[in-house]
């Protein structure tokens, strides 16, 4: 009862002293004509359509006709029509986000969805589409990020306030390994964005994969992919605005995103509606402008709190230079790329440790971490160089020394970069382990 009042009081503080309003007059594909508002109004702003079935549908201005308005709904048109009364809402696009809102499951605009009742709203307004703080405010990056992954925690370090992505195709473990993370990572909260996902997945992810002590120190925001365009972009840009509230608390804060690509088809299906020229494989410019707009705004604040960021990247058809994987790998800090041929014969999570880099890794190792995480992918490299003549059998034990000794330490390897969802490895057993690996004696065959 305290939470409604008190969220009441806070309704009644941001309400305006008069209100506008107009009538629909054209409806047209996704878009809707607006006129008679004369107040002043910009890009982004939000209002409400009265349906002749008596409901109310949020919609945001996107773009100008002459002297109508041109806005389209976060829902269905369906009962919308000509003369259908419009409300400019006087609350600008922010949330308030509150501690309170950890443990629980919200849409697009920060509304609980988990039927566990309203949610206390904070006292600091945070814009949804908020501009990350000003680069020579930062701070470093520093400091490890235990994900309980072996093959991350070792071969890809990440760190505090660090932007990484997961690049695979369809169907190659992108959502398993992010939800792995999620589940044993040691940041102090998880904020999860599910972006045009699988509706079924929701309770699977919040039962299975988080369970109530994962979810009690996470934020879970989701829009599936029935929901409108704007729904899915706008449930982007709230994950990074919460990610970002509790930044500011001074938290070390790990936000991630399943997916950035359906952020970018949703972009781009609202700004072809809007008249945009496509550019790129149908995407429009704008999409590559809003990227690192939203991406730029994880990292580490100007205080003690960090973001870090965990994007995934569905790669169109395995091709890892399309538009929009290029785009986000030019600017995040490091990419983990999931292949489907190791997928193929059984290895998960499914990582090809070769192709992936984490680019802070290099300053948060030690010299013997270092020295250890080189010899191991100098075998990998070396093994997978001659992997096509070790299959065929062409190449004999002995005919080279470098050879015999990855292929001795490969098999060990590959067995260590495998690990099942529900194991968890901390970053000294990570390390541990991999030097037991390669301190095993090693007996070089009889040259031929």
């Amino acid at each position: 009862m305290s939470i409604r009042f008190d969220n009441i009081k806070h309704h009644l503080s941001r309400m305006g002293n008069c209100a506008y309003y107009g009538t629909v007059t054209g409806v047209q594909g996704l878009f809707i004509e607006v006129s008679g508002i004369s107040s002043s109004l910009t890009i982004g702003d939000r209002c409400s359509v009265h349906t002749t079935y008596g409901k109310k549908v949020p919609c945001e201005l996107v773009s100008f006709k002459g002297d109508k308005l041109l806005l389209m709904p976060y829902g269905s048109l369906d009962g919308i029509g000509l003369g259908c009364r419009v409300d400019v809402e006087n609350a600008t696009p922010v949330i308030y986000p509150h501690p309170d809102w950890l443990g629980r499951i919200v849409n697009a605009f920060g509304e609980p969805i988990d039927g566990k009742g309203p949610l206390l709203q904070g006292n600091k307004p945070y814009f949804i589409k908020n501009t990350p703080p000003p680069a020579q405010m930062r701070d470093r990056v520093k400091g490890k990020v235990d994900l309980g992954v072996k093959a991350v925690n070792t071969f890809l370090t990440i760190c505090k306030g660090q932007r990484m992505g997961i690049f695979a195709g369809s169907g190659v473990g992108k959502s398993t390994l992010m939800s792995n993370m999620a589940r044993h990572t040691d940041s102090d909260i998880s904020v999860i964005g599910l972006i045009g996902e699988r509706g079924r997945e929701a309770k699977e992810f919040e039962e299975d994969v988080l369970g109530e002590e994962g979810l009690a120190k996470s934020v879970l925001v989701i829009a599936t992919s029935d929901e409108s365009a704007l729904m899915r972009r706008q449930a982007a840009y709230t994950t990074m605005a919460i990610a970002e509230y509790f930044r500011d608390e001074n938290k070390n804060v790990l936000c991630m995103m399943d997916s950035i690509t359906r952020f970018a088809m949703a972009q781009r299906e609202i700004s072809l509606s809007i008249g945009e020229p496509p550019a790129s494989k149908g995407y429009t410019p704008s999409v590559f402008a809003e990227l690192p707009r939203l991406l730029e705004r994880a990292g580490p604040g100007s205080g003690n709190g960090t973001i870090t960021g965990l994007f995934t990247v569905l790669v169109d058809g395995d091709d890892h230079n399309e538009p929009i994987a290029d785009a986000v790998r030019s600017i995040l800090d490091g990419h983990i790329v999931l292949d489907r041929s190791i997928a193929e014969r059984g290895r998960y999570p499914a990582i090809n440790i070769l192709r992936s880099i984490s680019r802070t890794m290099p300053d948060c190792d030690t010299p013997e971490e270092a020295a250890l995480v080189a010899k191991a992918r100098k075998y990998i490299a070396t093994y997978e160089d001659m992997a096509e003549l070790i299959r065929l059998g062409a190449y004999k034990k002995g005919s080279n020394a470098e050879v015999d000794e990855a292929m001795f330490y490969y098999p060990m390897i590959e067995e260590f970069l495998s690990q099942r969802k529900d194991e968890r490895y901390t970053l000294s057993q990570c390390y541990q382990t991999l030097q037991e690996i390669l301190d095993t004696p090693y007996t070089p065959p009889t040259k031929v």
